[in-house]
């Protein structure tokens, strides 16, 4: 999330939490993409991470960046910390290690999607060129500590990272030394979300082989295909990761909201200042267990919406789905992570074939592929297949979805070029990390700073 809501508006009944799900619900003509994706910044020169303060850190990028957009800086306790476009949506925001995040606007196509990609990786490569700076897509920091790895001052940020290690053992590693791709999709209705919600949400594993692209972290391989999914295994697991009722129901906007009600908060936003709830849940909140700690204890809706923002299931549900299992990675697969999900999600025929695809995939088989590919990838077991064979067939549907779609760029071309680095992936029958790895071993000798050489942006 680019920037914390501030809406004053008293909550005083259980509907209004819904409706700030539901009211998510649009005509398919209205629906859109919203892509994001993250990078790791590094200094050319000698391949280390980018802090925030200085004359070449991420602040001062991002107030170079704010001058030549024209976009609104976002600020806490006097640091520019973001920036978000004065018309069409889309912002830009940092993450806890400095990782610089952009959220792209609500777009009608991929084409569109990629367009934007390309205009801000190459705005950022002209404002990063005096700096010094160049960027990374890995869903892991190769080579960097987590010692090593600067921290954003971000005033939320503090407050989860006193939280994270009591609630899991890789939450600071996931806040500081990860970067993903994610799309934001629409809905039409509530059996339209339960859908989507379920076929995405056993399928999210599969997507993380597909993107696998994090093998390295401190500097050598690490044994993982996707470092990021293994990270993701052991994160505040109450608020993120895999839930039954989310693969396999029941579900609805209700459940949905009774499930984040009894979450822990991380804050609230009282006059621009951060307040520590991890010790609360919301359903306690609301219910006046902050009287007394705070000068306006009351329950807002600006302070559910923000809630809602700090729940990490591998599907998030706000007013859209938000697909979260895809490692970070180089331009094409920016690209490649919205194709995939609209070919299967848009479409209501390749919608009814991946329903059909993931009926045997019981909540059991759905837990056990997610823990097993970050080690094992392409090769883990999904039911009685493997991801390989799922993939290959989650391909076949989002293909036809995409072919269906019809939207087609000047060129008469359709959205289906865009799967093209995950139909490599499928063909060779391996990840992008493996190739990393044959890398590795093989021209690089064991230097893991070849990376930024060859995959910077």
């Amino acid at each position: 999330m680019a920037r914390d809501t501030t809406d004053n508006t008293p909550l005083e009944t259980r509907e209004q939490l819904v409706r700030a799900l539901s009211d998510g619900c649009k005509p398919k003509n209205d629906w859109r993409i919203g892509t994001e994706h993250e990078k790791f910044g590094f200094y050319r020169d000698d391949y280390s991470p980018v802090p925030y303060e200085g004359e070449r850190g991420i602040g001062a990028l991002l107030t170079n960046m704010q001058q030549r957009t024209g976009w609104e800086p976002i600020t806490d306790n006097g640091n520019i910390i973001g920036l978000a476009a004065i018309e069409g949506g889309g912002a830009i925001s940092i993450e806890p290690g400095g990782q610089f995040e952009l959220s792209g606007a609500p777009l009608r196509n991929v084409h569109d999607t990629c367009r934007e990609s390309n205009a801000h990786l190459s705005l950022l490569s002209d404002v990063c060129e005096p700096l010094g700076i160049g960027f990374l897509g890995l869903g892991g920091s190769p080579k960097w500590t987590f010692a090593q790895t600067p921290q954003m001052p971000k005033s939320r940020y503090d407050i989860m990272r006193k939280y994270m290690p009591k609630v899991g053992s890789h939450g600071l590693d996931m806040m500081h030394r990860t970067c993903t791709i994610q799309v934001n999709l629409d809905f039409s209705s509530e059996a339209d979300m339960i859908s989507k919600m379920q076929v995405s949400t056993r399928l999210q594993a599969v997507a993380t082989a597909l993107f696998a692209n994090s093998p390295f972290s401190d500097g050598k391989p690490n044994g993982l295909k996707s470092w990021r999914g293994e990270i993701w295994k052991d994160t505040d697991n109450q608020r993120a990761g895999l839930h039954e009722f989310m693969s396999h129901g029941p579900l609805s906007f209700e459940r949905y909201t009774d499930w984040l009600l009894d979450l822990p908060m991380y804050f609230i936003l009282r006059d621009g200042q951060y307040h520590d709830c991890t010790h609360v849940t919301f359903r306690q909140f609301m219910d006046g267990a902050l009287k007394g700690e705070v000068d306006d204890p009351v329950a807002n809706e600006g302070d559910w919406t923000n809630h809602i923002g700090t729940a990490f299931p591998d599907v998030r549900l706000k007013k859209f789905l938000e697909m979260r299992g895809a490692d970070g990675g180089p331009w094409r697969r920016i690209c490649a992570l919205p194709a995939l999900w609209v070919g299967l999600l848009y479409d209501e025929s390749a919608l009814a074939d991946a329903e059909l695809l993931v009926s045997e995939l019981s909540f059991e088989d759905v837990r056990t592929m997610r823990n097993a590919v970050p080690e094992q990838g392409l090769a883990a077991p999904a039911g009685k297949r493997n991801v390989l064979e799922v993939a290959r067939d989650m391909l076949a549907i989002s293909h036809r979805g995409l072919k269906a779609r019809h939207e087609l760029n000047e060129m008469e071309v359709d959205e289906n070029h865009f799967l093209s680095p995950l139909d490599e992936v499928v063909a060779l029958g391996q990840t992008q990390a493996e190739q990393l790895l044959k890398q590795y071993k093989s021209n690089w000798e064991g230097n893991i700073d070849h990376i930024f050489e060859e995959y910077a942006y």
